[in-house]
């Protein structure tokens, strides 16, 4: 698939990827138009740095782990002060992805082009049905992307297929207007939320990614229930209130932990 010329970075969060890092590394640094990729590694206790900067990634690293968004945020300024250092034009299209896609991330081009041809300020990967190692179907019970789902709509009128998505395509000047990024797994949530009440189009693109699938298993379900505090703080943070809040994700973390207690017995 042909992309129109355009300068794009492509920017990675990664934590402990050391098995997929380089192959993400190395399918990105491939798409049409990707002239940059920077990884932060986010407090990895393995070897991801060294990994990624093999591959040919500019890495920039923190000593702590300090979330997805706060990584993207290190990425995207990484790329900000090598821009300035090398005094070279200034990448105008960021394509943002997630560490574990491996040789897969080589079909993001339909990303790219949905940009760099104007159709949409922001482009996010609908994913197709995912699969665990052990060949079980991926994915819990629908509670923190029908609660993102749901709020992105209460929000902005625009109801999304994957409001998780972590692999996304957007304009410099879109990135900035949804800075800074929503604290934690709220990142893309609020990123669509900013970017929509902007004015600005977004679109998703069916993309056939594959990434390490969560399972259904305690850590799991304890990751999830991560994510579903942050997407309701980023959705707080953007004006659903309280009692709005209750009536999207019913049960809540709490009653998401109890579900878990009685299951776990």
């Amino acid at each position: 698939m042909s992309v129109p010329s355009a300068r794009v970075a492509c920017i990675i969060p990664a934590k402990d990827e050391q098995e997929r890092i380089g192959a993400t590394v190395t399918a990105a640094r491939g798409l049409p138009g990707v002239e940059t990729v920077v990884v932060c590694d986010d407090g990895s206790s393995d070897a991801t740095a060294q990994h990624a900067g093999a591959a040919g990634a500019v890495v920039v690293s923190h000593e702590r782990n300090r979330g997805k968004a706060a990584a993207v945020e290190s990425a995207v300024n990484g790329l900000g002060v090598l821009e300035q250092r090398d005094r070279s034009p200034e990448a105008t299209i960021l394509l943002l992805l997630d560490a574990d896609l491996g040789a897969t991330a080589a079909r993001c081009a339909p990303l790219v082009e949905a940009v760099v041809a104007g159709r949409a300020a922001l482009a996010i990967a609908v994913l197709p049905p995912q699969q665990t190692a052990d060949g079980q179907q991926a994915g819990g019970m629908g509670l923190v992307t029908g609660t993102a789902r749901r709020g992105i709509e209460e929000l902005t009128g625009w109801s999304p297929r994957a409001p998780l998505s972590g692999q996304r395509c957007l304009t410099r000047r879109a990135f900035e207007l949804a800075s800074p990024l929503a604290p934690g797994w709220g990142m893309e949530v609020g990123m669509t939320i900013d970017v929509l009440r902007a004015g600005l189009v977004v679109e998703e693109v069916d993309v056939d990614l594959t990434h390490r699938a969560t399972g259904t298993d305690l850590a799991a379900q304890l990751h999830r229930a991560s994510q579903l505090k942050d997407v309701t703080r980023a959705l707080a943070a953007r004006g659903l209130v309280r009692n709005q809040l209750r009536d999207l994700s019913a049960e809540g973390v709490s009653g998401l932990l109890k579900r878990l207690g009685r299951g776990s017995r």
